[in-house]
């Protein structure tokens, strides 16, 4: 089985959205893999950042993301690694030090 890190930019089948809408291919940025059949994704969208917890892909189109995006790191779901068609490629280490600091705020109390 394929092992993900931090970073790696991969799109899914099917990404669960709270109202259960769906259904097409998405874009999802890695935030951990332990090395078993499931990994932790953050959303990918195309909406602009609203909070702290939106983290800009500055370089979206070498990526292969259609629009200017961002990963919305609370909206985090634990997925089945055989939802992934493929690696699209991984951020840079600047979006990957905001991924860090935006789980940090997430989880510190």
């Amino acid at each position: 089985m394929t092992l993900y890190e931090l970073g790696d930019l991969v799109l899914l089948n099917t990404y669960p959205y709270p109202d259960a809408s769906g259904g097409k291919k998405r874009p999802a940025v890695v935030l951990a893999d332990t090395g078993d059949d499931d990994i932790l994704v953050a959303r990918v969208t195309s909406e602009v950042p609203r909070n702290s917890y939106d983290v800009p892909l500055k370089r979206w189109k070498d990526h292969g993301l259609l629009l200017p995006s961002c990963a919305r790191v609370a909206k985090m779901a634990t997925l089945h690694k055989r939802l992934i068609v493929r690696k699209l490629g991984r951020v840079g280490s600047p979006e990957r030090r905001g991924l860090r600091l935006a789980l940090k705020r997430l989880f510190i109390f």
